[in-house]
């Protein structure tokens, strides 16, 4: 069989016209997210936000479960390639490297509480969306393993991993609530974040 060239070109062009669409969409709805929560995020209002047809949303994502969860899969990739970064980075000290570990993942706690939630939700939706937030987590997860083992070594990272990210969220969660007032506590996010780090870093030394 031939293909004639206007054919491919034809196929390529549908091609980028259906990426491009879902990336308005998952733009949209991260949009949608931020502003109003989950309950903004209808397939309806972001087809009408993304500026398409009122069906084209569901050609791309079967139900508003699975849209959130790719939105949430997406943010997961982006934070493992943030904490990569910081740690494969030579000019960066293993404790350092933590701390800006950690205010990355803040950062998304105090600007986006709404997608910071998603993002540690039990995914929901189709398979294809669960397998790849599900995928993605456990990026992210190995990521933050690995950053904390730098400090810390390999055989001890998964003991002291969750005990950071537990404090982090907590952080997170004050900061987002007013709970953490400088007034009250006389420090910050970031100053607790440096402590927690200092602490570690001290008992590493030590031992």
């Amino acid at each position: 069989m031939t293909v004639s060239n206007g054919t491919v070109a034809g196929m390529v062009s549908r091609v980028e016209s259906a990426a491009a669409t879902r990336r308005a969409l998952l733009a949209a709805a991260a949009g949608l997210l931020d502003s109003g929560g989950p309950d903004a995020v209808t397939l309806r209002a972001v087809g009408a936000r993304a500026g398409v047809s009122r069906g084209a949303p569901y050609g791309h994502f079967p139900d508003k479960d699975s849209l959130l969860t790719t939105i949430a899969a997406e943010a997961l990739e982006r934070l493992a390639d943030q904490v990569r970064a910081v740690r494969t980075d030579p000019q960066v000290s293993p404790a350092d490297a933590l701390h800006r570990g950690l205010a990355e993942l803040m950062t998304i706690g105090r600007r986006q509480p709404h997608l910071y939630r998603l993002m540690f939700a039990s995914p929901a939706g189709d398979p294809v969306a669960v397998g790849a937030a599900s995928t993605a987590a456990e990026r992210a997860q190995d990521e933050f393993l690995a950053i904390v083992g730098d400090l810390v070594g390999a055989q001890d990272a998964g003991r002291f991993a969750p005990l950071l990210l537990a404090t982090a969220h907590g952080i997170t969660d004050m900061a987002v609530n007013g709970h953490l007032s400088a007034d009250r506590w006389h420090s910050t996010a970031e100053e607790l974040v440096s402590t927690l780090v200092s602490l570690i870093d001290g008992r590493n030394h030590r031992g």
